[in-house]
């Protein structure tokens, strides 16, 4: 194994790492990285969230989810508005431009992946993604 410890937790460690410098790599045109990626799929599977259900479910500091916010808003793809329960507060919502930048991210995305799992066989990708789902599903609860 040269020299990788075999814990399966740290081997998890190191491939989340490697995949972050993959991700970042691909998104440094854009000025944003993979925290801000995080955000942007996170409200594309919802129709808006608090910042603090942001900080919550990404297990991100809450004062990073606000300057997070604040950059994707300066680029147009999150906005913040009234909740429709309570006025006071303000959800995050993707805008169609920050739908956009997801599409143009999906070739970089499929790309990252390929080069991380290219010792993988396809059925052994596919495996893997579903014991990662079912691991970070876990981790939701």
């Amino acid at each position: 194994m040269r020299g990788l410890h075999a814990d399966t937790g740290y081997l998890l460690y190191r491939v989340g790492l490697r995949s972050g410098q993959l991700f970042n790599a691909c998104l440094q045109e854009s000025g944003l990285r993979l925290r801000h990626y995080a955000v942007l799929r996170f409200l594309a599977t919802s129709e808006g969230a608090l910042q603090r259900e942001l900080s919550a479910r990404l297990g991100y500091d809450p004062s990073a989810i606000v300057g997070l916010v604040d950059n994707l808003e300066s680029q147009g793809f999150v906005e913040r508005r009234p909740a429709p329960d309570d006025r006071r507060s303000r959800i995050v919502v993707l805008t169609e431009d920050g739908r956009a930048f997801l599409r143009d991210t999906d070739e970089a995305s499929v790309r990252v992946t390929n080069e991380l799992l290219g010792p993988l066989e396809p059925a052994e990708r596919e495996n893997l993604h579903a014991l990662l789902l079912r691991i970070a599903e876990a981790g939701l609860d």
